[in-house]
């Protein structure tokens, strides 16, 4: 990250490369399963990493980037709560993607639907701690680090988390709600 806020481009590809995809996969998951959000926040993470130069030498950045990945999520959450759906929502929605046949489809979106809703339930910062361990494998240090929280809450989180995630999906009506 210091040869990117010099100005090296290849650095800034290199950074690009590395957490590209699992940024993405964050993102996915904190704005339940909005692709299309997900890229565009991706980008946004990048863009803000050129113009905030906050980042210090020496510093991990992986728990720094996921920081400023959360309060990106956070922010988007915040707003969409607040956005009526637009018109073409639904359609977008539904337009067909190559891959599983649409059986299949059906079964995973139900599935990561009532694990959305569930996940939606735990409210953001444990959502966000959740999701950065067992979706992105980062370390407690990191994620506590990247939430501004001290280890032990990060612990605490998912502990409390997880066995609220496990309640909630053992009863579907539960985790629809």
């Amino acid at each position: 990250m210091t040869a990117v806020m010099a100005g090296d481009r290849d650095a800034l590809a290199e950074l690009v490369r590395r957490h590209q995809e699992p940024l993405l996969g964050f993102f996915y998951r904190m704005l339940d399963g909005d692709r299309a959000q997900a890229e565009d926040l991706v980008q946004e993470t990048f863009l803000r990493l050129l113009r905030q130069r906050t980042y210090t030498s020496g510093r991990a950045f992986k728990p720094w980037l996921y920081a400023v990945a959360t309060n990106l999520a956070r922010d988007h959450r915040r707003v969409a709560r607040a956005r009526p759906a637009g018109p073409g929502d639904e359609v977008l929605a539904l337009l067909p993607d190559r891959g599983p046949s649409p059986e299949q489809r059906a079964v995973a979106a139900a599935e990561a639907q009532r694990v959305a809703a569930a996940l939606d339930r735990l409210g953001d910062d444990v959502r966000a701690t959740l999701v950065l361990r067992y979706a992105n494998d980062l370390t407690l240090a990191d994620i506590a680090a990247a939430l501004d929280v001290p280890v032990g809450t990060v612990k605490s989180r998912l502990n409390a988390g997880t066995r609220r995630l496990r309640e909630l999906l053992r009863s579907p009506r539960e985790a629809a709600r």
